[in-house]
């Protein structure tokens, strides 16, 4: 199936199952491949290849149909097939599907174990662009509303643009914000090769005050039949201007004018985890209203068990020390 083909059959899809995104990977050198399922679904494959094994990842995929069975058996062996060809030790999926009981057994019954680290965003805030501006704003948290408004009394300005000057502005400035949150941000490679292979998909948002000084920036990534706040960074001068809020309404209403359907703010924390990397930005991203969305965990299908036990020791390591 073509893109638009797959996102026409399969709502859920976005960028990470993408043309763009395959081609933004192997612009860092990894090999893509894309399995078609007889038109009965789609799987974009990205082999990554790890000091501690080689391994398959699909994330936000495969797309098929979940309630039949024997389309969701014949992918997952087609997929088995594929991973061992690649010699990987094991494949590492996230579909779309919330986090129920029920499919929760539906991955296990597939042989699918819970990984010890995400994959793409399992909880999220999803806004519905449907809505008018007016029920958007009457959506939003009373203090959201009052600091979107508060932007505008200051005559905060958001402005974007896809140039590879801003690019690298914002990759030095995320660096700088990533020093103070404490996160591990992309590099400029990976930044530069999203702007490349997404093109006018990919927009840096910046909110400046009117005398020109930055404020916040938003890396937004469209694609489907939805639109990503992928990755932010902002300067000391966010901490008493509502530079972010600003940013965060004018892409909703540019994605709504340019009829999205949904407005992904990409990675909240989990309910009773104060010690997440995301519990700084789940107040300010849950005040724009919306529904919170919590996915299924990523899930590992294991080839090789010996490669697999070595990865688990290096992942839950990892993930304690990053506060996953």
């Amino acid at each position: 199936m073509k893109w638009n083909e797959v996102v026409k059959k399969f709502g859920e899809a976005n960028f990470l199952q993408s043309p763009c995104y395959a081609k933004m990977n192997e612009l860092l050198g990894a090999k893509t491949i894309t399995e078609d399922f007889g038109g009965k679904g789609h799987a974009l494959m990205v082999v990554r290849d790890a000091k501690r094994g080689r391994y398959l990842e699909i994330p936000c995929g495969p797309l098929i149909d979940w309630k039949d069975a024997q389309i969701v058996k014949k992918v997952f062996e087609r997929i088995k097939e594929i991973a061992k060809s690649e010699k990987c030790v094991f494949v590492r999926v996230r579909p779309q599907l919330m986090k129920t009981y029920e499919n929760m057994e539906l991955l296990s019954g597939l042989d699918l174990k819970e990984s010890p680290m995400h994959l793409a965003a399992e909880h999220t805030v999803m806004i519905d662009l449907s809505l008018s501006e007016e029920e958007l704003m009457a959506n939003m948290r009373r203090q959201t509303r009052y600091e979107v408004r508060r932007a505008e009394k200051l005559g905060i300005k958001v402005f974007h643009d896809n140039s590879e000057e801003l690019f690298k502005e914002f990759h030095q400035v995320q660096a700088d914000t990533a020093k103070r949150q404490g996160f591990v941000p992309p590099s400029l490679k990976v930044l530069l090769a999203e702007m490349e292979a997404f093109g006018e998909n990919a927009r840096i948002y910046v909110a400046e005050t009117s005398e020109g000084e930055r404020i916040a920036y938003g890396l937004i990534i469209k694609d489907g039949r939805e639109g990503d706040y992928y990755e932010a960074a902002s300067t000391l001068l966010n901490r008493k201007l509502p530079g972010a809020y600003a940013l965060l309404w004018q892409t909703m209403r540019d994605l709504k004018r340019e009829e999205y359907e949904r407005f992904n703010l990409w990675g909240i924390a989990p309910p009773g985890q104060p010690n997440h990397r995301y519990a700084g930005v789940t107040t300010f991203k849950t005040g724009f209203g919306g529904s919170i969305v919590e996915y299924v965990p990523a899930h590992d299908l294991v080839i090789s068990r010996v490669g697999y036990l070595k990865d688990l020791v290096v992942e839950k390591a990892r993930k304690k020390r990053r506060h996953l």
